[in-house]
């Protein structure tokens, strides 16, 4: 049996008529950057999230951009972020000539630790970002209290965590803004590069709306009144995200009976299965386990024609072009031992039980061999 790691073409099938006649509205209008399509995405995107604001950008490391940018973020300024992540957390920080603070992980959830966090504030820190990796949100009560102590921003990364929950707040309302993608790949994603700002300032909202379109008012395009960048969003992509995100929900619970599932055909084993955080409702944009000998699992899984994934292979803290910052191995061992044993399992919402059982199992006899 083969089970490919993700399959956007059985969500596609099951949606072609409605995509092709929303995007057709669009074609027609020929109004294909922002525009009135986009403004109803980010009303309805924002609902959903349960923020003031929702202002859609170019990609989900824009919306990072833009958010550090909008608070003034710069030279001289440190970014506390956690070093298991993908590279744009880390990256957007760097771009604005800021320095990242590298911080540990919790072992279970894969979050920043804020404990840890906290040993690395100096005066020199401006802003925490947690990351909501794999879909479970980060201890924001513990992040936020933290922020509040010493005046820090804190801007959730919640690029795969759109519509996870923690003690009955969504992901990207928890914090004072929160940053989504919508690459292909994520719960809700485009027909290519899109991302949002959610927040409930309504200063800090509209210091993104301006500098998405360099620094100019909606009203006078020639005026510019701050340096932005070009970080706009598309209709054609809003068009396809708001078919989407009607269907997101049904999608989640799809994804959360895979998880309870392979919970249930992998306890007892030495597969390390993904651990939820009380308070927590994770949308397992990825479901990941922990494995010895990892990399040998993982060619044993190919060879029975199951995908999967390694997400991160190398922390942020020892990626080459942070060489600079004097990091070296052992200085944060838990995300070290995670890129060591991590690998994600197919859980989109199309797969069917039969194909979860043999993933399971052929993962359980790969396990066993090593």
């Amino acid at each position: 049996m083969k089970v490919n790691l993700l399959d956007l073409r059985a969500q596609y099938r099951l949606l072609r008529d409605e995509i092709r006649a929303a995007m057709d509205e669009v074609c027609d209008a020929q109004a294909f950057v922002l525009g009135p399509v986009v403004q109803k995405f980010e009303s309805e995107l924002a609902a959903y999230c349960g923020t003031k604001h929702a202002v859609g950008v170019s990609s989900g490391t824009d919306a990072l951009l833009c958010s550090l940018m909008a608070l003034g973020i710069g030279p001289g300024d440190e970014v506390i972020c956690p070093a298991f992540t993908f590279f744009a957390t880390a990256g957007v920080i760097s771009r604005l000539g800021a320095r990242p603070v590298f911080s540990d992980i919790d072992p279970d959830t894969f979050n920043i630790d804020p404990a840890d966090a906290a040993r690395r504030i100096t005066r020199s820190t401006r802003a925490i970002i947690p990351v909501h990796l794999f879909g479970q949100m980060a201890d924001m009560e513990s992040i936020n209290a933290l922020a509040q102590r010493h005046g820090l921003f804190v801007i959730e990364d919640a690029a795969q965590a759109i519509g996870a929950r923690r003690n009955g707040l969504r992901a990207c309302s928890a914090g004072l803004c929160g940053c989504l993608s919508f690459y292909p790949t994520k719960n809700l994603g485009g027909f290519g590069d899109g991302g949002a700002i959610c927040t409930s300032d309504d200063a800090l909202a509209e210091k993104c709306r301006l500098l998405r379109v360099h620094g100019a008012p909606a009203d006078d395009p020639y005026r510019h009144v701050m340096v932005g960048g070009m970080f706009r969003l598309d209709a054609l992509q809003a068009a396809v995200l708001r078919v989407k995100l009607r269907h997101l929900d049904e999608w989640h619970e799809a994804r959360r009976r895979h998880a309870a599932m392979y919970d249930r055909l992998l306890a007892g084993s030495r597969v390390r299965t993904p651990v939820i955080a009380p308070g927590n409702w994770s949308v397992y944009n990825q479901y990941v386990v922990r494995v010895p000998d990892r990399d040998r699992v993982r060619a044993r899984l190919a060879e029975a024609g199951v995908g999967t994934a390694v997400y991160y292979p190398r922390p942020l803290h020892l990626q080459e072009c942070y060489a600079s910052l004097g990091y070296r191995q052992g200085d944060l061992p838990g995300c070290e031992q995670a890129c060591r044993e991590v690998l994600a399992l197919p859980v989109y919402p199309e797969l069917g039980e039969e194909q979860i059982r043999y993933v399971a199992q052929t993962l359980l006899r790969a396990v066993e061999s090593t």
